[in-house]
């Protein structure tokens, strides 16, 4: 029997990484601006070894990469809405 024995695909470890960094960037307050920058970081690195490897994850990838926009604006908003309020409250 010749030939190479099957081998599965392996998922990008960065894409795994996007993904939870993402959620928690969506559920763990104050923290979530830092962590879903982190985890945009990490989403677009995986899909770039995936593009060069043709290795598994790009669906971890994007919903990593989504969820870290979503909880970096998210948070990014809020933010922005306390430091309104306190200049306005203080001044």
């Amino acid at each position: 029997m010749q030939g190479s024995p099957f081998r599965a695909n392996k998922t990008n470890d960065k894409s795994i990484v996007a993904l939870v960094l993402g959620i928690l960037a969506l559920v763990v307050p104050y923290l979530g601006f830092i962590l879903g920058i982190i985890a945009i970081v990490f989403a677009r690195k995986a899909k770039n070894e995936i593009n060069q490897t043709g290795e598994q994850g790009r669906g971890f990838a994007t919903a990593g990469l989504v969820c870290g926009i979503v909880g970096t604006i998210g948070y990014g908003i809020l933010l922005l809405f306390l430091l309104v309020i306190i200049t306005f409250t203080f001044s």
